[in-house]
């Protein structure tokens, strides 16, 4: 695989995907899609998502945090395929596409989507850097939930027709709680590695037993809000399409009750993602029709 895909973490990726189809498909219930500004958002919202990638891989990599011990993939930096100095480049290079096609998005809806933008560029660089990263503090599932969850999927449905239908606000904590559950499962597999470098995430202080209750509990509430909360909102049954995906949770969920660790677990991150792209996809096909 190429080293900058690798890098990338594709497995992640459905977490910046889901909430876009979701909130897209909620906003445009009063106008139709505007396929122009979905594009755009889904530009961002990648780009934003490699962005932060690219940067834990950085500061993680240069601060010592990934080690040859580390059970997940590989790092780039850790591992020496790529320099500081060209993941500095990467990471530059993804928040300018991003700002880019942020700033295009902007123009045609509201100047304000600018401040969410440099609140995004300051969230991902926090996340990993700084004298204090949050992500070392315990709350990095706050910042998904609140990036990926809340404010992909508010904005995507807004920057449509400028409105924030109930189905938004619904789908928006679906989807946020599902992709913490990918940061809870992907942080469960590094608790030891973490430990021992001094990175203090939500599941090193949990510990195993109770973040394995965690992340059970993310996706039974992310399923429940999608099948129940969501076809309420809208006031139709189209929503409940998302039970066809309800099966793929079974198999990450078995991996982490079972007590699966280390490499055992990247499955059940991948797995993860997959359920919340599906339950995404399904909403917004659910969406659009009712």
């Amino acid at each position: 695989m190429n080293v900058w895909v690798e890098a990338a973490r594709p497995r992640t990726l459905p977490a910046s995907i889901a909430p876009v189809l979701v909130g897209t498909a909620a906003g445009s219930q009063s106008g139709g899609v505007v396929w122009g500004r979905f594009a755009l958002v889904v530009v961002v919202a990648l780009a934003v998502q490699v962005a932060v990638n690219y940067a834990n891989d950085y500061f993680d990599g240069v601060r010592g945090v990934d080690t040859v011990q580390r059970a997940g993939p590989r790092r780039a930096v850790a591992s020496g395929l790529v320099t500081p100095r060209a993941m500095l480049v990467a990471i530059g290079v993804a928040m300018l596409v991003a700002g880019v096609a942020g700033f295009a998005l902007a123009a045609l809806v509201s100047w304000w989507l600018l401040l969410i933008g440099i609140g995004a560029f300051v969230a991902l660089l926090g996340y990993s850097g700084g004298p204090r990263p949050y992500a070392s503090e315990g709350l990095g599932e706050v910042f998904v939930f609140v990036f990926f969850g809340l404010i992909a999927t508010l904005g995507s449905s807004y920057v449509q027709h400028r409105t924030l239908p109930a189905t938004a606000w619904v789908g928006a904590v679906a989807t946020g709680v599902l992709a913490v559950a990918i940061l809870v499962v992907n942080n469960l597999r590094d608790v030891p590695t973490d430990a021992i470098a001094g990175k203090r995430t939500l599941a090193v202080r949990l510990g195993e037993a109770r973040t394995r209750q965690l992340f059970i509990a993310a996706i039974g509430l992310g399923v429940l809000l999608a099948v129940v909360g969501v076809p309420i909102a809208a006031e139709s049954a189209w929503p409940l399409l998302a039970l066809l995906a309800v099966p793929l949770a079974k198999p990450p969920v078995d991996a982490v009750r079972g007590g699966g660790v280390g490499r055992a677990l990247i499955p059940a991150l991948g797995g993860t993602g997959k359920l919340e792209l599906a339950v995404a996809v399904l909403l917004a096909a659910g969406l659009l029709l009712a």
